[in-house]
């Protein structure tokens, strides 16, 4: 069983991503008016270099995929990053932005059930009690909102993408490594949205950028994606997807502090109760266990007989705000 230092050491990369998904509130706004697929793929293209960059100096070897794994890191793409961001946009036209945002924070409960299967481990019960937690916490900061049955439709869909996005990469980190599955899932969907953003808002589109908004789309490749996907896929990697689902509450948590120092004004009662329930099932899902025997039933234990260990936005921000994150 790891040491209380171990087990928060593999936590921590995902806590500082989630941290800064939940921050980009601001940055994200500046691009509400902007064509949604051209900007999506100048961000992820100079994601793309960046996080080649990146790679380059840590020393990390990339991998060229093969066989089956275009299937995974094609469908992180299409799902976790290019469909989500459809979902959202058709989902806010027939619900409040709110019911996608909802639908999303169910995330830490996907994960904690289905994360386990993928990775040949049974669920860890500690995970299992606090993510329902973790979720109302989620539901409270974000508030709820007005839908019709179409709505809901887009913001299920919300959630099963969001979720593709964790769940799809555990077949690949282990070879790939973080660096690699956000490469691959960055360049990936990187050539559908330019696609998509040359049939759907026209190949000048591009122009349409003013200086803030390339500034954000600077800030949003650097800090939200290329830096946020590597620091989320390592704690995936080395904690499990199932824990490290639990950490996608730290991202409304980030976006409601972050509003009140921007002054957007003191949180609502309803938040305050979300954040104190939110950090109730942070420390009740991620607190070390000492029960002798206890990890044999955690995503953190020792995998079953015969298999090999695989270590292992998005929320804070309104479906919008996603968007720009994804």
């Amino acid at each position: 069983m790891d040491t209380p230092s171990v087990s928060l050491a593999r936590l921590v990369p995902g806590m500082a991503g989630m941290a800064l998904v939940g921050s980009s509130v601001t940055v994200s706004r500046t691009l509400i008016d902007a064509p949604l697929f051209t900007t999506q793929a100048v961000r992820y293209a100079a994601a793309t270099v960046i996080v080649l960059v990146m790679a380059r100096l840590a020393g990390a070897r990339l991998l060229w995929p093969r066989g089956r794994e275009w299937l995974w890191l094609a469908g992180i793409a299409v799902t976790g990053l290019v469909l989500f961001n459809v979902a959202v946009v058709r989902g806010v036209g027939h619900a409040e932005p709110a019911v996608v945002a909802v639908a999303v924070a169910c995330v830490p409960v996907v994960l904690g059930v289905v994360g386990p299967v993928l990775e040949r481990r049974r669920p860890s019960r500690q995970v299992l009690g606090a993510a329902p937690v973790v979720m109302a916490g989620a539901v409270l900061v974000e508030g709820t909102g007005r839908t019709d049955a179409v709505g809901v439709a887009w913001a299920v869909l919300a959630l099963g993408c969001e979720a593709a996005f964790t769940l799809l990469a555990v077949p690949v980190l282990r070879r790939h490594s973080p660096w690699g599955v956000s490469v691959h899932a960055m360049w990936l969907a990187g050539v559908l949205l330019a696609v998509l953003g040359a049939a759907a808002e026209g190949p000048s589109a591009v122009r349409e950028l003013s200086g803030p908004q390339w500034a954000a789309v600077g800030y949003l490749a650097l800090m939200v994606t290329a830096v946020a996907f590597v620091l989320w896929y390592s704690t995936v990697r080395a904690a499990g997807a199932g824990r490290a689902g639990l950490l996608t509450g730290i991202a409304p948590l980030a976006a409601a502090v972050v509003g009140a120092v921007s002054g957007s004004g003191a949180p609502r009662p309803s938040v305050w109760l979300g954040i104190a329930v939110l950090i109730l099932g942070l420390v009740a899902g991620l607190r070390p266990r000492s029960v002798p025997g206890a990890e044999a039933t955690d995503v953190d234990s020792e995998p079953q007989r015969g298999v090999q260990a695989m270590p292992s936005r998005p929320i804070a921000e309104s479906p919008r705000q996603q968007v720009r994150r994804k």
